[in-house]
């Protein structure tokens, strides 16, 4: 399933105005706006498109947050708090944004829309609202461990400030409303009420669609609980039988909930202050459009390189970032022997390398944006000899027609009254480039890790083999739909679709084989699906960042040389929760207070005795309860 967004700004009409935690008492206070519908006069099928939005733009802020953490991509020396992330200096401006756009844009609505939905026997919105509701809360769960639930929704006018719920009780709350959504679009509706199709623009009203994305979050959430003893997940404890009846009930080959966003300015802009459109992908928002972010050497090699095999992923042309060269090679080397760039066929493009973090760079006031001259050249704005060399790093930001009036998706950069120069940008943060809410390659390796785990070897490589083909189709879907809309974007290698002979090569050659396939190969093809996704950090911290289970994952060398860095994670500790955000501490603090006894059993060494725990300096490390065996 593969819905076109152009219908978003169309469903995107009904949102109850929310004050972002402001002075007033109420933890979340409902105004009253002439211009826009209220909790009274909105109507369910409305509300659905509003909430769909909201949802996801909280889950891929919080994707590419936490992506910048895992060691995939960092930033030019200067960035700022994002491509600090690459060694572990985090900060609390992290925190807030996916909290108010769940809480403020999306949360809100639900409730009434669950309410009038059943009220009209429009099951299958009630359905659908169910496992928004799930999704949503069970990224709160993720990112800060303990969260208002029970008393969150705001529609008590009594209650000004809800109480916390510990993230067992979150987290078997979201599979509950998962299995009573599977119960509900099973229900026939009621004639009367409107269509699935008529708000819903994730699924386009696909009810078996929507059952199949149910059953592949169940399996993904269930998965998180490798910790815990066996058991039955209703109870919270790790359960591989219903991990794989799950999967059974999910995606099968060729089916994927991805919404692909569109290259529009349109005028239907977010409610919550940044006035931006409602149709282009979230990552472009956040990373796409913006300066300064790059690939890791870690990233570069498990894609040129895939666990020392010798063949490149046909992916990593479309992945790692590429731009026009100075002057164009005409001696027909595509892999210069000397800078290890690779170049385009007709020598116009070379592709960026990797900053490697296990030397500490940023220490080193490194790695420094390039810039362009009036001839077109390519140059780093420095004395330092080892800084002049950083132009062989290469940004993934990227443009767009529809929001920045350029001539197509490619960025240029250069001097006024000189010659420009552009920059592919990368697969997953372009204006269009696709959001994967779940995919058939994920439940793929999924299973590969549960099967593996159970020594059914020859099945699991099956798995991990169907894995790693889906993530390659489902990546030139997209690409042969940009150059379909835009031709002269094939003369970049970053958008040319992949050619069938290396697809074939990299599955026979280059990913191993049942004889030695190992977990580590199965969590790094995965986390090169997803790439950015809050499910890399969550499989990291499920397998304790262990070097051995991510291939060519270390701790960034910085971390170690930079102070504020280790208070905030000692060495020997890791990253594994995010602190709460201010608001939290503003007006609900006595709650947020309260809850310390459910939180400290999960504390290693963290004053947990303060007068606010949640202020404690090194707050991140304290485990979330599924990542615990407690």
């Amino acid at each position: 399933m593969t819905k076109r967004m152009k219908t978003i700004d169309k469903l995107f009409f009904c949102v109850l105005v929310v004050a972002g935690l402001s002075s007033c008492q109420k933890w979340l206070d409902v105004n009253v706006d002439p211009e826009n519908p209220t909790a009274e006069t909105s109507t369910y099928d409305g509300l659905l498109g509003n909430v769909e939005f909201y949802a996801n733009s909280a889950h891929q802020f919080a994707d590419w947050r936490t992506g910048q953490g895992m060691g995939d991509w960092t930033g030019c020396y200067g960035r700022g708090n994002y491509a600090n992330a690459s060694y572990w200096l985090p900060v609390s401006g992290w925190v807030t944004t996916s909290y108010q756009w769940w809480f403020v844009g999306a949360y809100v609505n639900i409730p009434q829309m669950i309410e009038k939905a059943e009220a009209a026997g429009a099951w299958h919105y009630a359905a659908a609202a169910r496992v928004i509701k799930a999704y949503g809360f069970m990224l709160m769960t993720d990112l800060y461990g303990e969260m208002p639930y029970e008393e969150a929704a705001g529609t008590d006018p009594s209650i000004t400030a809800p109480k916390y719920a510990d993230g067992k009780t979150i987290y078997l709350g979201c599979l509950k409303d998962i299995d009573d959504a599977l119960a509900l679009f099973d229900k026939d509706q009621n004639t009367a009420a409107a269509g699935l199709a008529a708000g819903d623009w994730w699924m386009n009203g696909n009810v078996a669609m929507w059952k199949k994305f149910a059953n592949f979050l169940k399996a993904r959430w269930i998965l998180k609980l490798s910790k815990k003893a066996p058991g039955s997940y209703l109870e919270g404890k790790y359960d591989e039988a219903a991990i794989l009846a799950a999967l059974a009930a999910s995606y099968g080959e060729g089916e994927n909930s991805v919404l692909h966003h569109t290259d529009n300015n349109s005028t239907t802009h977010d409610h919550l202050g940044w006035d931006e459109p409602v149709d282009y992908s979230p990552l472009y928002s956040v990373c796409g459009m913006n300066w300064g972010y790059l690939v890791t050497k870690m990233l570069y090699d498990n894609l040129t390189n895939f666990a020392g095999l010798g063949v490149e992923d046909p992916r990593a042309d479309h992945v790692l970032p590429w731009r026009e060269a100075s002057v164009a090679r005409t001696d027909g080397v595509t892999m210069d022997p000397v800078t290890g760039l690779k170049y385009s066929a007709d020598g116009k493009w070379f592709r960026g390398l990797g900053v490697d973090l296990s030397e500490p760079i940023f220490s080193q006031k490194g790695p420094l944006r390039t810039y362009v001259d009036k001839g077109g050249h390519w140059y780093c704005d420095s004395d330092n000899a080892v800084r002049q060399n950083d132009t062989v790093y290469v940004e993934q930001t990227s443009s767009s027609k529809g929001y920045a009036a350029n001539k197509d998706l490619l960025y240029r950069r250069g001097v006024k009254g000189g010659i420009y120069k552009a920059y592919s940008g990368s697969f997953y943060t372009r204006v269009s480039s696709p959001t994967y809410l779940g995919t058939y390659a994920e439940a793929c390796f999924i299973k590969a890790e549960v099967l593996f785990k159970q020594n059914k070897t020859a099945d699991a490589f099956t798995a991990y083999k169907a894995g790693i083909k889906a993530s390659i189709e489902l990546m030139n879907q997209q690409l042969e739909s940009w150059v379909a809309g835009d031709g002269t974007l094939e003369a970049c290698p970053s958008f040319a679709p992949m050619a069938q002979a290396d697809i074939d090569n990299y599955l026979a050659n280059g990913i191993g084989t049942a004889a030695d396939l190992t977990l580590a190969r199965i969590l790094t093809q995965k986390r090169l699906h997803l790439m950015y996704s809050v499910e890399v950090w969550n499989d990291m911290r499920r397998y304790d960042f262990a070097e051995d289970k991510f291939l060519n994952w270390h701790i960034a060398a910085d971390h170690a040389v930079s102070t504020d860095a280790l208070k905030a994670i000692p060495a020997g500790k890791y990253l594994r929760r995010w602190m709460q955000c201010s608001h939290e501490l503003n007006y609900n603090s006595a709650n947020l207070k309260a809850i310390r006894d459910e939180v400290v059993k999960y504390a290693d060494n963290v004053d947990m005795d303060r007068d606010q725990w949640n202020n404690a300096p090194d707050v991140w490390t304290v485990n979330v309860w599924w990542d615990s065996d407690k």
